[in-house]
């Protein structure tokens, strides 16, 4: 059974982590030929003050517009 950890800020919809699960099962079902119920997918939400990104807190980073 192939289990897909994704780490990500915080911030979707139920709905788009629904979206998400389903997407990423699909694609690893056909990628490995097996059946979508033998595909686990967690998905780890994380506050931006808890990551880093370019060196800041995310939390502080400044994105480009």
């Amino acid at each position: 059974m192939p289990f897909v950890s994704i780490k990500m800020l915080e911030g979707r919809t139920k709905e788009q982590k629904k979206n998400l699960i389903m997407s990423v099962s699909r694609a690893v079902s056909e990628s490995l030929g097996l059946d979508i119920k033998h595909v686990w997918v967690a998905v780890e939400e994380f506050p931006k003050d808890e990551w880093g990104l370019g060196g800041e807190l995310a939390s502080e980073a400044h994105r480009p517009k």
